[in-house]
């Protein structure tokens, strides 16, 4: 069965880093995720980081019930962003 997309308009801020079992992970996480999605599982939106357009990204479960996008090093460049800066993220459309 396919999933029609379904447009949002919704914005978060949050810092670079997430902690995964032990380790930093370079994502932001979403607060209120799985409420919102409705899912532990992960989520395909198109999204933009402070403005910069990341289409058709997965949004990751964390592990301990949320949902993290990866800010890749190439991306992190782009935005002069590192590890503990805060970026922030719109969701502009779920795609799965």
């Amino acid at each position: 069965m396919a999933f029609e997309p379904i447009e949002l308009e919704h914005t978060f801020t949050a810092p670079i880093g997430v902690d995964v079992k032990g380790d930093v992970w370079s994502c932001v996480e979403m607060p209120g995720s799985a409420e919102f999605f409705g899912t532990g599982k992960t989520v395909r939106v198109d999204a933009t980081v402070d403005g910069i357009e990341v289409p058709n990204v997965g949004l990751m479960p964390t592990g301990t019930g949320g949902h993290m996008l990866s800010v890749s090093a190439k991306l992190r460049k782009r935005l002069g962003k590192e590890i503990g800066d805060a970026v922030e993220v719109h969701l502009s459309r779920r795609l799965s």
